[in-house]
């Protein structure tokens, strides 16, 4: 029997030698701290790595209107929903969906992978180009081989590169530009502007993921593409639930053509079981905490402001962005994690990101701010890196 599972432990032996296998923490959120905090290794942590980018997983109200609806519709979905699972929840849902992004429609998915890989696969095929930011996350990548179309990668927000892979395949039967709004990984925006030009230009379609922007983005969170104003130019608006809403799933929001399209052709959408009634209970309400909770946004991107400023300020190297995802490159694998062990030995959870989630030689600590957080307590989380790379350093230099 040992010898059936030979190759995997070879590859696991591998991994293990190049710094990329994974485990994870077991964590308990602290709840009354908006999600600042978290319990795990048997000590409090800050908590620097979560994407509840405004702090409304544990709202009240948030909670409360998941716990209404599983008593009113039940626990779990009960079918697809094109099978008799569709309830009037998720049809509410969807209307408010729309109209926040003023587009005609909104389908739910059961998360950002499920949306990403249905949609594309579903609105591109053989004979089709994509072009896709070479920094785009997984499951745009993944939804493009899924299509079976041409996947053209472009060099990172390279607009000459682009417009010239544009140009090479005029001839293609349609041309898909897909990017991430706010990339997960560098915290850098894309040129949206830009691409929208490129779009008119060459008679492309443009989807826009808006992962890492919706909620705390435009005037009532609806996203970068709204904040710019050229979300009219956009035929595809992607979001999820799981970052800034503190919930869980996606969408997508279009014109109608493309979303009857959708309905009947996204794989991932037919074939899974609608979301839980509590998820989309509370991700009503949690829509509702984002068109009026202004205050959030204004205090996370002071928050992501502060944390720049004050890494700065002791010699760290970050990037004049005004996102709340802020890198600190570390280069090696092994250093990465053992900078983010230094850091879980200190009170600080902040995770090592190792390819291939990121390029060979770029691991780095990813964090992430949020609104809850206090300057006081990202001041001190900056006081704790410095004092952990000056360890770090003084180590190798012996």
């Amino acid at each position: 029997m040992k010898r059936k599972y030979e190759w995997l432990e070879a590859e696991w032996s591998r991994m293990r030698e190049q710094s990329l296998d994974r485990t994870w923490q077991t964590v308990e959120p602290i709840a009354e701290a908006g999600g600042a905090w978290i319990r795990g290794c048997g000590k409090k942590l800050l908590n620097l790595s979560a994407n509840n980018y405004l702090g409304l997983a544990h709202e009240e109200r948030i909670v409360e209107a998941g716990e209404k609806a599983a008593r009113k519709w039940g626990a779990g979905g009960t079918a697809s929903r094109l099978v008799l699972g569709n309830y009037p929840l998720y049809d509410e849902l969807e209307r408010r969906l729309a109209e926040w992004k003023q587009r005609e429609g909104a389908l739910v998915f059961a998360n950002g992978y499920q949306a990403n890989t249905g949609v594309i696969a579903a609105l591109a095929g053989r004979g089709d180009v994509v072009f896709s930011d070479r920094l785009n996350h997984a499951s745009i990548v993944d939804g493009i081989i899924l299509s079976r179309a041409e996947h053209v990668r472009y060099r990172h927000n390279d607009l000459e590169h682009l417009e010239f892979l544009l140009q090479k395949h005029q001839g293609a039967r349609r041309k898909w530009i897909v990017t991430d709004s706010v990339f997960s990984m560098d915290g850098d925006k894309a040129p949206l502007l830009a691409l929208a030009e490129l779009r008119e230009r060459y008679g492309a379609l443009l989807m826009v993921d808006e992962a890492h922007a919706g909620g705390v983005r435009g005037e009532q969170g609806q996203g970068l593409c709204h904040e710019l104003g050229m979300a009219d130019q956009v035929d595809v608006l992607m979001g999820t639930f799981s970052k800034a809403f503190g919930v869980y799933g996606a969408y997508v929001c279009a014109d109608q053509p493309v979303i009857r399209h959708l309905r009947s052709k996204a794989r991932s959408l037919i074939y899974s079981t609608a979301l839980p009634p509590a998820v989309i209970g509370s991700t009503l309400a949690a829509l509702t905490q984002i068109e009026t909770d202004r205050w959030r946004r204004q205090a996370l991107r002071q928050n992501a402001s502060w944390f720049r400023q004050k890494l700065r300020a002791s010699g760290f190297a970050v990037a004049d962005e005004d996102t709340q995802i802020i890198p600190l490159a570390i280069g090696e694998n092994e250093r990465a994690l053992q900078f983010s062990q230094k850091l879980l030995e200190r009170g600080i959870a902040a995770v090592a990101i190792r390819p291939p989630t990121v390029p060979d030689g770029t691991a780095r600590i990813r964090f992430t701010v949020m609104a809850t957080h206090t300057p006081d307590e990202l001041a001190w989380a900056v006081q704790e890196l410095a004092a952990i790379r000056d360890e770090l350093d003084g180590r190798e230099a012996l």
